[in-house]
Order: C-alpha cells, then sequence, then structure tokens
C-alpha cells in the first residue's frame, strides 16, 4: 500500500462521501457552494459525513470567492467550530492583492488549527511567484500538500510546472505532497506518475452528470483503477 497514488475526491454531503469511498477515494475534500469553486461546509454537514465514512477528511477554510482571505475573524471562527466538531485536516490559502502569500491571514489560521495537517488550495496557481508562495510558507506547522494545476489554465497547460516542481521535491519549500487538480483527466496520468506524482484530486471528473448530480461511484472507481494500474 506504500506506494499507492492517494485520490481525494471532492464531497459536499454524505451521499457524495458514501459514494466516493465505494469507488475507492483514499480522502476527501468538504466543501459547499461549488458556484463560489467551494467554502466552508456547516458543521452538520460535516458531522454528517464524519459519521457517514471512515476515510480522511479535509474541510476547506473559506468564506468568499475568490483568494483573498476576506474576514480572519469570520475564517478563525469557522477553523474554531470544525476543530470543535472534531476536522483535524483542512484546505486553506490566501493570497494578497499583489498576488503574495497572505502571511498574516495564513499564520493566524493555522494557529488555530494547533498542528493540524493541511493542503495549501489552488490559490497558488494564481499567485505572482509560485516559488516565493512555497518557500514563504515552508516553516508553517502541518503544511503537508499544495492542490495545484500547474496554472491557473488548469492541468493541460500546468503540466510543464507540475513536472519541474515534482523534480525539485529535496529543495526547501518543495517537500510538501503535490496534489493534482484543476482540470485533470485520466489522459494525464501516466506523465504525471512517472514523474513520482502521487496524489490526485478529482471534483467534476466524479460527477459525470454535472455538479448537480452526487459523486458516482463507478467514476471514482475507474480512476482509482487507472491509479492502481
Amino acid at each position: 500500500m506504500s506506494n499507492r497514488a492517494v485520490l481525494e475526491v471532492i464531497a459536499l454531503d454524505a451521499e457524495d462521501a458514501v459514494a466516493a469511498q465505494a469507488g475507492g477515494a483514499d480522502r476527501l475534500e468538504l466543501v459547499t457552494d461549488m458556484a463560489a469553486d467551494g467554502l466552508t461546509p456547516s458543521r452538520e454537514t460535516f458531522a454528517a459525513i464524519r459519521s457517514a465514512v471512515d476515510i480522511p477528511l479535509r474541510v476547506m477554510l473559506r468564506v468568499a470567492d475568490g483568494f483573498a482571505a476576506g474576514d480572519i475573524d469570520v475564517l478563525i471562527g469557522k477553523a474554531r467550530e470544525m476543530r470543535a466538531a472534531g476536522a483535524d485536516e483542512f484546505v486553506l490559502g490566501f493570497l494578497d492583492e499583489d498576488g503574495h502569500a497572505d502571511l498574516v491571514a495564513v499564520e493566524r489560521i493555522v494557529a488555530e488549527l494547533d498542528g493540524c495537517r493541511w493542503t495549501f488550495h489552488r490559490a497558488i496557481d494564481r499567485a505572482a511567484d509560485r516559488d516565493a508562495v512555497r518557500k514563504q510558507l515552508a516553516d508553517l506547522p502541518g503544511l503537508d500538500t499544495f492542490l495545484t494545476a500547474g496554472s491557473p489554465d488548469g492541468v493541460d497547460a500546468g503540466i510543464p510546472t507540475l513536472l519541474e516542481e515534482a523534480a525539485r521535491t529535496q529543495e526547501p519549500g518543495y517537500e510538501a505532497q503535490i496534489l493534482v487538480g484543476g482540470g485533470l483527466q485520466l489522459h494525464h496520468l501516466p506523465q504525471l506518475r512517472a514523474a513520482g506524482i502521487d496524489a490526485f484530486h478529482i471534483g467534476g471528473a466524479a460527477r459525470p452528470s454535472g455538479w448537480s448530480a452526487p459523486v458516482d461511484a463507478a467514476a471514482v472507481r475507474e480512476w482509482r483503477e487507472a491509479l492502481d494500474a
């Protein structure tokens, strides 16, 4: 199992979560409101999903569309609420108006997480300087993953960047796992796996009928089988 690639699936509710786990997902990203690219779900939704499945859950900490933090006190309140509900893995990531990591926001939220593991999400794909963001965040406790397509335009455009970053995993700022997501398609997997990338994130790909329909276990299983091949 040590060589098994991680498959993370977006879940909006317990029905999604059950189907994703049945299809072979290793972990779920919990969000609400995909029209805003995913915001923090309710405590009740988290509790329902936690009761329905036994795989790891990463909870989004985000209260508005875009990559600005917005009201940091509201975000901190969400973090506290989710910690109190039992959440122990998270997803977050904010940029300032110049496209640099918003360290004030990120550091304040991470302090609330008290060592919990977390993903810096696709804000990195909108950063003015990806390398600088990685190095700014490198020493923050709990950071173990970057969710990235390599480009704001998606994986098709980002593959050169993903391959270049995958080759730098021993360098400062590059130790965190690369979790590829954002327009990811099955045909991308062989090249990414050959480069040593071992974590993949799907949302719409798990829903052949669109975001108005639930996760389809068979669609998730197709990804699981492709990763295990």
